[in-house]
């Protein structure tokens, strides 16, 4: 495969995803809040998205505009930010970016119990892996916490288990506010600040102190979450006739790469039914490919 723009952009949005992770797990060894990160982030990505997209403003006048859609958007996406920070902790960056893909299949399975999508076999089977592939993930080995670093706590496949719900439901709001007839980038502005200004009242609410390297922490976790949405937007519109292409490759990039990351760089241990999860998240994926 050629290093074209549309390949560029992809191996660019795997990048960013999976650096996402890494600071994530960066922060509790530099003392990082990650609360106040995570607010500062929104921040930053809703002037980047600005700037970047440079929505109508007419897009925000609209009648059709889906404000219940975007409430609940500005609350899931720093709720399952944290909870994301929290699986990157206790579970690692393997199980993480793992489950985090899995959540594609909420929406699949939402499209045919909600919407009335066709449930071929295919689909079906997909499914199934799926859930096959996310128990074996969630698996551990009494003291593989003590290894990687992470939390041995019993509890701790929680915290990825949220990640799966939390991104997959997010995921179904987005597909709401496209039939919404919503401009995606005026949707996504809007709930980008709505989660900056949440995060924002929680911690005034909590009178938390601001501490410069948490601001700073935050603008880096901003720019890559950024670059990871426009990055994937790129390579959608560079490679318009391969979504397959794009879906397949960002999906399992992500969780081949950080499955090497996780394991090479911070010794996260994985036993042989999580390699086997791993190996059953990818075959679910591929059979998503037309």
């Amino acid at each position: 495969m050629s290093l074209t723009p549309g390949v560029f952009y992809l191996l660019a949005s795997v990048l960013c995803s999976v650096t996402v992770s890494v600071l994530l797990k960066l922060a509790r060894r530099y003392y990082i809040d990650i609360r106040q990160a995570i607010t500062v982030n929104y921040a930053v990505a809703a002037a980047l998205c600005w700037l970047v997209f440079t929505p109508a403003p007419q897009q925000f006048m609209n009648n059709a505009m889906p404000w219940p859609v975007l409430i609940a958007l500005g609350v899931l996406l720093p709720t399952v930010f944290l909870a994301m920070a929290n699986s990157v902790r206790h579970s690692g960056i393997v199980r993480t970016d793992a489950a985090q893909r899995l959540s594609l299949f909420i929406p699949l399975m939402a499209a045919f119990l909600l919407f009335g999508d066709e449930l071929t076999l295919r689909k079906a089977a997909a499914i199934a892996l799926a859930f096959g592939a996310l128990f074996c993930l969630l698996q551990r080995r009494p003291n593989a916490g003590a290894a990687s670093g992470a939390s041995p706590s019993s509890t701790t496949w929680i915290w990825p288990l949220a990640v799966w719900l939390g991104y997959g439901v997010i995921d179904i709001m987005f597909k709401q506010l496209a039939r919404a007839d919503t401009a995606f980038t005026g949707g996504l502005l809007v709930s980008f600040i709505l989660a900056g200004l949440l995060s924002l009242a929680y911690l005034l609410w909590r009178r938390v102190r601001w501490v410069s390297s948490n601001i700073l922490a935050g603008v880096l976790l901003g720019l890559v979450n950024f670059g990871n949405i426009l990055t994937y937007v790129r390579a959608h519109q560079s490679l318009p006739k391969h979504p397959s292409l794009v879906f397949a490759t960002m999906n399992m990039g992500v969780i081949t790469l950080g499955a090497l990351v996780g394991v090479v760089l911070f010794r996260e241990a994985l036993n042989r039914l999580n390699l086997f999860g791993l190996g059953l998240a990818l075959v679910a994926i591929g059979l998503m490919i037309p």
